[in-house]
């Protein structure tokens, strides 16, 4: 791998992911710009495979001369003719042969540049939406992504063969062709010419109907992606459900829309190339009554029918070509586009000059916090006033919607404030570079998030330099000794795809013991205990206890009983914090904690 690398690197020092980005934001709406500059560093590969081809097509381009001029001198009687045939064998032969070797340099230095940025426009992706801010994310569906990073860089890829090279080898064989006719006949070379403006006009006339359609599959394709994998999400409650029939019906449906754009796609596509295949063929028939003629007429030699035929053919040929890759060039443009709404979006988490923290202590103070989330006018939070102490445990309860989720998304740095400040250790949190400050921050969210691997991988994740004792303590701490013990590979069992192999409260344990892993100075819980037996819950509750030792910890949960340890409980309501004490001092109030307690217990 690390010799493809070196192999596929351009010349000078060029950052790939961020000279790709700059290179949408320099070039916006001119998508074939766009392109050419994605290859700073790459030309002299095209120039390289553009001389390669060069050599190796010349026998195809020799061999026209040779056959017309052994018919010539075969019809002349030329004294010399036996010499002639043996010289054009043995001239034709060794270009053949030449073709192997330079056919393997072409291909080499084509692949080596159009890797590169195939590979690097992936990894701009990818680093692109580790960037975006998590609302971007969760307003776009993961299947339009998933198609954007595999199905249009690809596009872009085929683009970058046709538009650098197939394109330039079309005119290469036009321009043989070309030159060799008018050299011989200037009156065949302007019939030649008289094509061009045919394939231009057949060209022209199909392009915008060949972009909308092209753009409508396109987006259907991305949206058939997203509902395929909310379709394999949901395959447990779907026959959980016995509701198999119906989702096939749902996304037979789109799969139908898909099927209906891509056959008007196809349809025109067809009636294009049709189209201007008749045309040519049409010419070619005319091409060779013509040279006929001129031949009776002792305009031009016999065996010169042969020539002319020939490379008229490549003509029509190659404008074929480029009749047939206008479809593929259209669909590269409309993926360069789609590229450019990932690369482009401003809706990113910006950290860059923002202020380092080295430490972190957590101490946290909301002053006034209002927030709403975008296109939406209603306040979430609705000046939010609260103190934090370092290392205190506060539980936040409360009816859904209430704004508990939308606070510990400040805590992380998801959200911002619309008004007021959030401060951690008296810094205003929307100017610190949140990567320095979430080096001190775990988070146990609701919902248990592994990945294809093992408990190991997936307990360490992030920290590549633990040590077996260390390791070895955090699954004591986490409850996870047992389960461990349990399984033949120990930690180096597999959990399958989103730990499918596992329970869910042994899930939960594990990420428990990632977040202790990072020894974090602050810990936020999205309710990590619910859903979960009583049996599982316990054993959470003591790893929780393990994980939350003298470290601040913010903590939602459903059920009171299990926040009955917490230094101050926060009720929220309508956005504001309505009651604030321990759980004795809110049960004695007899207030609105009070009664969410009488309503579980009954």
């Amino acid at each position: 791998m690390k010799d493809f690398e070196k192999m596929t690197a351009p010349r000078g020092n060029i950052n790939a992911e961020s000279w790709f980005i700059e290179s949408y934001r320099r070039h916006q709406g001119h998508p074939i710009k766009i392109l050419i500059s994605l290859y700073k560093g790459n030309y002299h590969k095209f120039v390289l495979a553009v001389i390669t081809f060069f050599i190796k097509h010349s026998c195809v381009w020799v061999l026209p001369i040779v056959t017309a001029n052994i018919i010539n001198d075969v019809t002349t009687s030329n004294p010399n003719t036996i010499r002639n045939i043996i010289f054009y064998v043995v001239l034709e032969s060794a270009l053949i042969l030449i073709n192997i070797p330079m056919n393997y340099l072409y291909t080499s230095y084509k692949s080596l540049a159009t890797r590169y940025v195939e590979t690097g426009l992936r990894k701009a992706l990818v680093r692109k939406l580790q960037q975006l801010s998590i609302s971007y994310h969760v307003e776009t569906q993961s299947g339009r992504l998933q198609s954007k990073i595999m199905r249009d860089v690809e596009a872009v890829e085929t683009l970058s063969t046709q538009m650098f090279l197939s394109i330039l080898n079309i005119a290469l064989n036009i321009g043989v062709a070309l030159v060799v006719t008018g050299t011989k006949s200037k009156t065949v070379l302007v019939f030649f010419l008289f094509a061009a403006p045919v394939a231009a006009i057949t060209m022209v006339s199909f392009r915008n109907v060949m972009r909308k359609s092209n753009t409508e599959f396109r987006k259907e394709m991305e949206e058939t992606s997203a509902r395929v994998m909310e379709m394999v999400e949901l395959v447990p409650v779907t026959r959980a459900h016995a509701l198999e029939d119906e989702e096939v019906q749902k996304i037979s449906a789109q799969l139908f829309a898909v099927a209906e754009k891509g056959y008007r796609l196809d349809v025109v596509q067809a009636l294009f190339g049709s189209v201007g295949w008749a045309i040519f063929q049409l010419f070619q028939v005319v091409c060779l009554a013509f040279t006929g003629y001129l031949a009776i007429a002792g305009s031009i030699q016999v065996g010169d029918i042969t020539l002319y035929q020939s490379y008229f053919a490549t003509v029509v040929n190659q404008v074929s070509a480029i009749v047939t890759l206008l479809p593929i060039i259209t669909k590269g443009i409309e993926s360069v586009n789609s590229i450019g709404e990932v690369l482009l979006s401003e809706d990113v988490e910006k950290n860059e000059g923002k202020e380092q923290l080295t430490d972190v202590n957590g101490v946290f103070d909301f002053k006034n916090v209002c927030f709403h989330y975008k296109n939406n006018t209603n306040l979430v939070l609705d000046h939010l006033n609260l103190q934090v102490k370092q290392g205190e445990t506060i539980a936040f309860v409360g009816e859904s919607g209430a704004g508990k989720s939308t606070i510990l998304n400040m805590v992380i740095g998801f959200h911002m404030a619309g008004e007021g400040a959030v401060l951690l250790d008296g810094h205003d949190i929307s100017k610190v570079d949140l990567r320095t400050y979430r080096k001190h921050l775990a988070v146990v969210p609701q919902t248990s998030i592994l990945f294809s691997g093992t408990i190991r991988e997936n307990i360490t994740y992030g920290c590549p330099n633990v040590t077996e004792e260390q390791l070895a303590e955090v699954v004591r701490a986490a409850n996870l000794t047992d389960m461990v013990a349990n399984f033949p590979q120990g930690l180096d069992t597999m959990v399958g795809e989103h730990g499918g192999k596992l329970s869910g409260g042994q899930r939960q344990r594990i990420s428990i013991a990632r977040a202790l892993i990072r020894n974090p100075k602050i810990i936020v819980l999205d309710e990590a205990t619910s859903a979960l037996d009583s049996i599982s819950e316990r054993m959470i509750q003591q790893a929780i206890g393990n994980l939350i030792k003298d470290r601040t910890t913010f903590i939602v949960a459903h059920r009171l009983s299990t926040i009955r340890d917490a230094d101050k409980i926060a009720v929220i309501a309508g956005g504001k914090c309505v009651e604030y004490g321990t759980y004795e001092e809110l049960m004695e109030r007899k207030g609105e904690f009070y009664h969410m307690k009488m309503i579980q217990n009954n």
